[in-house]
């Protein structure tokens, strides 16, 4: 499975591979679950729920990809935030070689985002999967 965060050009191709990554464990994958809303009223989704179908254990994963440098990751601070609403645990997958290594150590302090390259081992881990590796 490594090597494919190399390949990630959009939002929309980072959350095909995080399914499936997820398909490739055994998982079940929803992409783009409706919500509810957030407080200023916008439709709130998830981007991908990946589920353990041997114990219904659920995770959510919202897919963030940059590109190139600008102002777009301004607005990943209030996404850790918001997967707190969820009534399921949630994580941040990003990609892309725009983010800044601020914003990259920001996200890996919060506990609660993983870069794709180690999104395997992760989900192994969270789901009590078979581990791979030493």
């Amino acid at each position: 499975m490594s090597g494919r965060a190399a390949a990630v050009q959009s939002g929309d191709q980072l959350c095909k591979i995080v399914v499936a990554i997820g398909l490739d464990l055994g998982l079940q994958a929803r992409e783009q679950f409706k919500l509810g809303r957030r407080i200023w009223g916008a439709e709130r989704r998830i981007d991908v729920i990946l589920t353990n179908p041997t114990d219904r254990k659920r995770l959510g994963v919202e897919c963030k990809y940059q590109g190139t440098t600008g102002s777009a990751e301004e607005k990943v601070p209030a996404i850790v935030q918001d997967i707190a609403a969820w009534p399921i645990p949630g994580l941040v997958v990003f990609g892309g070689e725009g983010f800044s290594t601020h914003m990259r150590s920001f996200l890996l302090s919060t506990g609660k985002a993983i870069h794709v390259d180690d999104l395997e081992a992760w989900l192994r881990l969270f789901f009590g999967l078979e581990l791979q590796g030493s």
